[in-house]
């Protein structure tokens, strides 16, 4: 029986109660994630990080939620009230929204019923995700547009720009998957993956999507719309409170949002390591969740790892970078999947397929070559002499350094 049928028989008391889980270990995964991200800068940083609240600083984030909802709350008089208040429930509201395809576990039992994990399973899971992440930029856009103010509308009007480049990037990243799988089902796409997971079959579409999917969540060093350097705070300046604690609430979610849905596509979801499957019969499976989020978690360690090391790009760069390299490089590595994926359907042996990628990658790296030394060569040829004006041109006022052996002694 697939997922899709377990879950058809679900009484709807039961999707209650589901979401509420669901809902409890997203907010706990965010208080966690806070803390975690905290300590480990911390220690690449030779700090030490929240350890006073709580054992091991484990409820510092617990006490800042509560502090920030019992601050003041404050509106410019400049803003949009009705927008400036909604924009944060928006983006909270959003990313809550994406775990519903999300498989947490196989198959479990849950007050006597048969089921699972997941809330639903539909067709087009994957684009479902997609649409209410590109919907959640809304919240960002507005926030920063009701403000009233020049700094948060540079910071949302970034957001926007950027959340174009790079979701464009993370959509090409995903179709190799379902051509792959034949599905754009979660609980499918994670079943194709009981022999080979698809971040070691599927590795360039891996890379573009780890890539792509930390632009998405404006995280260094792709937070160029929370720049404080040049806008003050970005696009959340002017808020305070728990609408402030909202925004921060829906980046962390968004960073487990992002995470689940990489496990789930390139990482075989909930299933076990190579070599322990049998640990997902464990506790009736729902051992299973253990390994879904441990691979969550290695997900959440790149971010903090990415934030400890790489500085921001500069605006252009990051720009370039989307459009002119992460596009392209999708776009190309779509046309070698297919074409493979249509040599292996028709009958062409393995070592056709795998002769045909590797002359590609041999095509790719001389082409790079190539193009490497006509660069250089451009640029060696562009370094041209300027002649000296003929006109007179006066002398550069140089003071006399030299000091005489009399000054030396007086010295």
């Amino acid at each position: 029986m697939t997922t899709a049928e377990i879950l058809s028989f679900d009484p709807g008391w039961l999707i209650l109660v589901k979401g509420l889980l669901v809902f409890i270990i997203c907010v706990v995964a965010t208080l966690v994630a806070i803390w975690a991200e905290r300590r480990i800068v911390a220690r690449m940083q030779m700090r030490i990080g929240p350890n006073r609240v709580g054992p091991f600083g484990l409820l510092q984030s617990l006490s800042d939620g509560v502090k920030l909802a019992l601050k003041e709350d404050l509106i410019p008089a400049a803003a949009d009230k009705v927008v400036f208040l909604i924009a944060p429930i928006i983006s909270a509201t959003t990313c809550f929204m994406a775990f519903a395809v999300i498989p947490m576990t196989g198959p479990v039992t849950l007050f006597g019923h048969k089921t699972a994990m997941q809330l639903t399973d539909i067709p087009v899971g994957v684009l479902y995700v997609l649409a209410i992440a590109s919907v959640g930029v809304y919240g960002i856009i507005l926030a920063g547009w009701s403000s009233g103010s020049t700094y948060p509308l540079l910071g949302g009007l970034r957001s926007s720009a950027q959340v174009i480049s790079y979701e464009v990037a993370m959509g090409l990243s995903l179709v190799a998957v379902f051509i792959y799988s034949g599905s754009m089902s979660t609980s499918e796409i994670v079943a194709a993956q009981q022999k080979w997971w698809y971040s070691v079959v599927l590795f360039p579409s891996f890379v573009i999507y780890a890539i792509s999917m930390v632009g998405e969540t404006n995280r260094a060093p792709f937070d160029l719309a929370e720049a404080e350097g040049e806008l003050v705070g970005g696009f959340h300046t002017e808020y305070s409170s728990l609408k402030f604690a909202l925004f921060f609430l829906a980046e962390y979610v968004n960073i487990v949002a992002v995470s689940a849905l990489a496990t789930t596509l390139f990482l075989g979801g909930y299933h076990a390591l190579p070599g322990l499957t049998f640990t997902e019969n464990w506790l009736g499976g729902w051992f299973t969740i253990v390994w879904f989020l441990a691979k969550v978690s290695a997900f959440f360690f790149l971010f903090v790892w990415l934030r400890g090391t790489l500085p921001r790009l500069r605006y252009d760069q990051f720009m370039k970078f989307g459009w002119k390299v992460l596009i392209p490089a999708s776009l190309f590595w779509i046309l070698i999947v297919a074409t493979m994926r249509v040599m292996s359907l028709r009958g062409t042996s393995r070592a056709g397929v795998l002769g045909f990628a590797v002359g590609v990658v041999l095509i790719v790296l001389v082409g790079s070559f190539l193009y490497d030394a006509s660069k250089k060569r451009g640029e060696s040829e562009s370094e041209i002499e300027i002649p000296a004006p003929s006109f007179p041109v006066p002398a550069i006022p140089v003071k006399d350094r030299s000091v005489s052996q009399s000054e030396v002694t007086r010295g």
